[in-house]
Protein backbone atom coordinates (compact mmCIF):
# COMPACT_ATOMS: atom_id res chain seq x y z
CA UNK A 1 0.00 0.00 0.00
CA UNK A 2 0.95 3.66 -0.92
CA UNK A 3 2.67 5.38 2.50
CA UNK A 4 1.03 8.62 2.47
CA UNK A 5 2.31 9.85 5.61
CA UNK A 6 5.92 9.74 3.95
CA UNK A 7 4.33 11.48 1.11
CA UNK A 8 2.55 14.43 2.85
CA UNK A 9 5.76 15.10 4.69
CA UNK A 10 7.65 14.71 1.51
CA UNK A 11 5.22 17.29 0.11
CA UNK A 12 5.21 19.72 3.09
CA UNK A 13 9.12 19.84 2.87
CA UNK A 14 8.57 21.11 -0.80
CA UNK A 15 9.34 18.34 -2.73
CA UNK A 16 8.09 18.87 -6.18
CA UNK A 17 9.11 15.36 -7.45
CA UNK A 18 7.14 13.96 -5.38
CA UNK A 19 3.75 14.36 -7.19
CA UNK A 20 4.23 15.37 -10.85
CA UNK A 21 0.88 16.72 -11.46
CA UNK A 22 0.80 19.56 -8.83
CA UNK A 23 4.27 20.33 -10.18
CA UNK A 24 2.66 20.92 -13.92
CA UNK A 25 0.13 22.79 -12.89
CA UNK A 26 1.95 25.03 -10.29
CA UNK A 27 -0.18 24.02 -7.22
CA UNK A 28 1.31 25.21 -4.06
CA UNK A 29 0.86 23.63 -1.24
CA UNK A 30 -0.61 26.44 1.84
CA UNK A 31 -1.64 24.34 4.61
CA UNK A 32 -2.70 20.76 5.62
CA UNK A 33 -4.39 20.21 8.82
CA UNK A 34 -6.69 17.31 10.09
CA UNK A 35 -9.06 16.49 7.46
CA UNK A 36 -8.31 19.89 5.87
CA UNK A 37 -6.35 20.74 2.60
CA UNK A 38 -4.85 24.72 0.86
CA UNK A 39 -3.23 24.68 -2.38
CA UNK A 40 -3.08 28.06 -4.35
CA UNK A 41 -2.35 28.51 -8.13
CA UNK A 42 -1.10 31.36 -10.61
CA UNK A 43 -3.53 31.11 -13.50
CA UNK A 44 -0.80 31.22 -16.16
CA UNK A 45 -1.98 32.41 -20.14
CA UNK A 46 -1.81 28.75 -20.88
CA UNK A 47 -4.88 27.97 -18.30
CA UNK A 48 -6.99 30.49 -20.79
CA UNK A 49 -9.99 29.04 -23.05
CA UNK A 50 -11.01 31.01 -26.24
CA UNK A 51 -13.57 33.09 -24.33
CA UNK A 52 -10.54 34.80 -22.15
CA UNK A 53 -11.52 32.60 -18.78
CA UNK A 54 -9.86 30.06 -17.00
CA UNK A 55 -10.72 26.45 -18.57
CA UNK A 56 -13.68 24.93 -16.34
CA UNK A 57 -11.69 21.46 -15.97
CA UNK A 58 -8.48 23.61 -14.37
CA UNK A 59 -10.85 24.23 -11.61
CA UNK A 60 -11.93 20.33 -11.37
CA UNK A 61 -8.83 18.99 -11.17
CA UNK A 62 -7.23 22.03 -8.54
CA UNK A 63 -10.50 20.71 -6.51
CA UNK A 64 -9.81 16.71 -6.90
CA UNK A 65 -6.28 17.23 -5.50
CA UNK A 66 -6.94 19.24 -2.96
CA UNK A 67 -10.34 16.97 -1.72
CA UNK A 68 -7.85 13.62 -2.21
CA UNK A 69 -4.87 15.32 0.32
CA UNK A 70 -7.29 16.64 2.97
CA UNK A 71 -8.36 13.02 2.85
CA UNK A 72 -4.79 12.23 2.65
CA UNK A 73 -4.24 13.38 6.24
CA UNK A 74 -7.16 11.09 7.93
CA UNK A 75 -5.38 8.10 6.91
CA UNK A 76 -4.17 5.32 8.94
CA UNK A 77 -1.44 2.92 8.02
CA UNK A 78 -2.49 0.09 5.58
CA UNK A 79 -5.30 2.40 3.94
CA UNK A 80 -5.70 4.11 0.74
CA UNK A 81 -8.27 6.06 -1.37
CA UNK A 82 -9.44 5.94 -5.02
CA UNK A 83 -11.91 8.63 -5.98
CA UNK A 84 -14.99 7.04 -7.56
CA UNK A 85 -17.20 10.19 -8.32
CA UNK A 86 -16.79 13.61 -8.50
CA UNK A 87 -19.48 16.65 -9.04
CA UNK A 88 -19.01 20.13 -9.53
CA UNK A 89 -21.11 23.16 -9.63
CA UNK A 90 -19.31 26.08 -11.42
CA UNK A 91 -19.97 29.53 -10.10
CA UNK A 92 -18.38 32.34 -11.48
CA UNK A 93 -14.71 32.99 -13.62
CA UNK A 94 -11.55 33.71 -13.76
CA UNK A 95 -9.25 35.63 -16.01
CA UNK A 96 -6.12 36.13 -13.62
CA UNK A 97 -4.64 36.58 -10.22
CA UNK A 98 -4.50 33.33 -8.46
CA UNK A 99 -6.98 30.60 -7.57
CA UNK A 100 -7.28 28.98 -3.85
CA UNK A 101 -8.77 25.50 -3.58
CA UNK A 102 -9.77 24.53 -0.14
CA UNK A 103 -10.65 20.99 0.65
CA UNK A 104 -12.42 19.66 3.71
CA UNK A 105 -13.80 15.71 4.74
CA UNK A 106 -17.29 16.08 5.33
CA UNK A 107 -17.34 12.40 6.62
CA UNK A 108 -15.25 9.47 6.59
CA UNK A 109 -16.87 5.58 6.52
CA UNK A 110 -15.92 2.32 7.13
CA UNK A 111 -15.60 2.20 3.01
CA UNK A 112 -16.46 5.27 1.58
CA UNK A 113 -15.33 9.61 2.11
CA UNK A 114 -16.66 12.67 1.28
CA UNK A 115 -15.08 15.74 0.65
CA UNK A 116 -15.79 19.11 -0.39
CA UNK A 117 -13.60 22.05 -2.02
CA UNK A 118 -14.58 25.44 -2.84
CA UNK A 119 -12.19 27.21 -5.46
CA UNK A 120 -11.94 30.90 -5.24
CA UNK A 121 -10.33 33.88 -6.80
CA UNK A 122 -7.94 35.40 -4.17
CA UNK A 123 -10.60 38.12 -3.78
CA UNK A 124 -12.17 35.71 -2.16
CA UNK A 125 -15.23 35.28 -5.11
CA UNK A 126 -16.07 31.54 -4.94
CA UNK A 127 -15.39 29.99 -8.55
CA UNK A 128 -16.77 26.65 -8.13
CA UNK A 129 -17.98 23.52 -5.63
CA UNK A 130 -16.83 20.71 -6.07
CA UNK A 131 -18.12 17.38 -3.89
CA UNK A 132 -15.96 14.20 -4.23
CA UNK A 133 -16.84 10.36 -3.13
CA UNK A 134 -13.90 8.26 -2.09
CA UNK A 135 -13.62 4.53 -1.87
CA UNK A 136 -11.62 3.73 1.37
CA UNK A 137 -8.89 0.74 0.52
CA UNK A 138 -7.88 -1.95 2.89
CA UNK A 139 -5.24 -3.98 2.97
Amino acid sequence: MFDYGTYLERLRSGDKSINPFLDFLGMILEELGEGYARFKIPVRKEFIQGAGIVQGGLLVAMASETIAHAVMTLLEPGEGIATIELKNNFLASARDGHLIAEGRVFKKGRTIVIGDCIVSSEAGRSLSRTTSTLLLITE
